[in-house]
């Protein structure tokens, strides 16, 4: 059923700049059906997993992990970019291609040892995912999996959260 999700993302060539191709969820996420689809295929991964918390990541993600939090009756705890909390942070610095940026998570956002999974639309490069596992293992809890709804594989994330199962529903 995934790879049926593949015809609903809307591949834009040279976005955000030139030889890129960016995949647009959106077109997924019109479509109520696939929505659902997305989320139960989740929902069903993880059922039996006791999971705690989801802990998705600003912006994208946040799509996912709240319904996926709700699905699986877990607390929803969101990772943000600078200035977007408003309570006491850590942070957790990452590489982007030119540059780098940080995300936030609040202090008391998760216990030690609480069951998390980390939630978000895409794995690339794996920069935003590692700093988001950075800032749970900080904070002591136990990542279960980190999953996303796309990966695009040739551009090796997977080799950064080589330390932690890693689940996406649709590979490119």
């Amino acid at each position: 059923m995934t790879n049926d999700f593949k015809a609903l993302i809307r591949d834009i060539k040279d976005f955000p700049k030139k030889g890129i191709i960016f995949r647009d969820i959106t077109t997924l996420l019109k479509r109520g059906a696939a929505f659902k689809c997305v989320i139960d295929a989740f929902e069903e991964r993880y059922r039996g997993n006791a999971i705690d918390k989801v802990v998705a990541i600003d912006a994208r993600g946040f799509i996912f992990g709240g319904a996926l939090a709700y699905k699986l009756g877990a607390g929803f705890v969101p990772v943000r970019k600078k200035g977007k909390l408003p309570y006491k942070t850590i942070s957790a610095q990452y590489e982007l291609e030119y540059g780098t940026d940080t995300l936030f998570i609040h202090e008391d956002g998760l216990n030690a040892n609480e069951r998390v999974l980390i939630v978000d639309d895409l794995l690339a490069t794996g920069g935003t995912a590692k700093a988001v596992c950075d800032l749970v293992n900080t904070l002591k809890a136990k990542i279960i999996e980190v999953a996303f709804v796309i990966e695009l594989a040739e551009l090796g994330g997977r080799q950064k959260l080589r330390d932690y199962q890693v689940f996406s529903q649709i590979v490119y």
